[in-house]
């Protein structure tokens, strides 16, 4: 009998993005906050990885040679800029409804990515393994935050980078992205998030520490309403904020 995978997919957080797959590309749509945020989330994510690995931005296909997993793809919307600038791009989701929008806009482009409906633990068990995984906006909506950034740390190469973003947990998070997002902006259906599986900072910090990672960078995803924009902070992150991490290098 062969090993049996088990999943940290929660079925019914799936059930809402299956609800909203045909949107993602609409800019209006109810993937609108992530449109607005993905500019900013490309410069952090960008810089890290050519930080990383040495990579020159500005130069042509600059992440050649680089393999990205990015989980919790949906229709794309990193995965696409990756592979232009040069990476090989593997874009996996549960919701699969998310795929075939993924690979249709992906085609339209003229992009090469590698889209699957599958898990994290999944493909940790097939063995496969990446020079960076992308984890933005997941581990808030999973069912064992630490089983699943195991998954993670199984997915990378030895040194290998892992950029995650979630939302922290408190008053100000609760008014923002669930009141404001959801119920006055009407950015997000209602329900979309649940408080109580936001996840703060130190405790992402040490729940990476525990699956094995080694936490090397934090900062905040900070909105502006009059400039309708984000930016990076390096010390607000009491709502929206993204972490970079190492997996453990070979000795030398």
């Amino acid at each position: 009998m062969g090993k049996v995978v088990t999943s940290t997919v929660d079925a019914s957080e799936i059930a809402k993005f299956e609800a909203m797959a045909a949107e993602w590309w609409d800019p209006n749509g109810k993937f609108k906050p992530l449109h607005m945020l993905n500019p900013c989330r490309l410069d952090y994510i960008t810089s890290q990885i050519a930080a990383e690995y040495d990579r020159v931005l500005g130069t042509p296909a600059p992440f050649d040679g680089l393999r990205i997993l990015d989980i919790g793809c949906g229709g794309g919307l990193l995965c696409e800029p990756m592979a232009r600038l040069g990476a090989e791009v593997v874009g996996v989701d549960a919701a699969g409804r998310n795929i075939p929008v993924a690979q249709a806009h992906a085609a339209q482009s003229g992009l090469e990515i590698d889209y699957r409906h599958t898990t994290a633990e999944a493909l940790a068990e097939a063995g496969e393994r990446f020079d960076v995984v992308l984890n933005m906006e997941v581990v808030e909506h999973v069912a064992d935050p630490l089983a699943y950034l195991t998954a993670c740390r199984q997915l990378l190469k030895p040194g290998g980078l892992h950029i995650c973003s979630t939302i922290n947990r408190n008053p100000k998070s609760f008014a923002m992205a669930i009141v404001g997002a959801e119920y006055v902006m009407r950015w997000l259906p209602k329900g979309t998030h649940e408080w109580h599986k936001f996840i703060t900072p130190d405790e992402l910090f040490e729940l990476m520490s525990q699956a094995g990672l080694e936490p090397v960078d934090r900062k905040g995803f900070v909105f502006n309403p009059v400039s309708w924009k984000w930016r990076l902070s390096d010390r607000d992150l009491s709502v929206n904020y993204v972490t970079a991490a190492l997996a453990p290098a070979l000795p030398a």
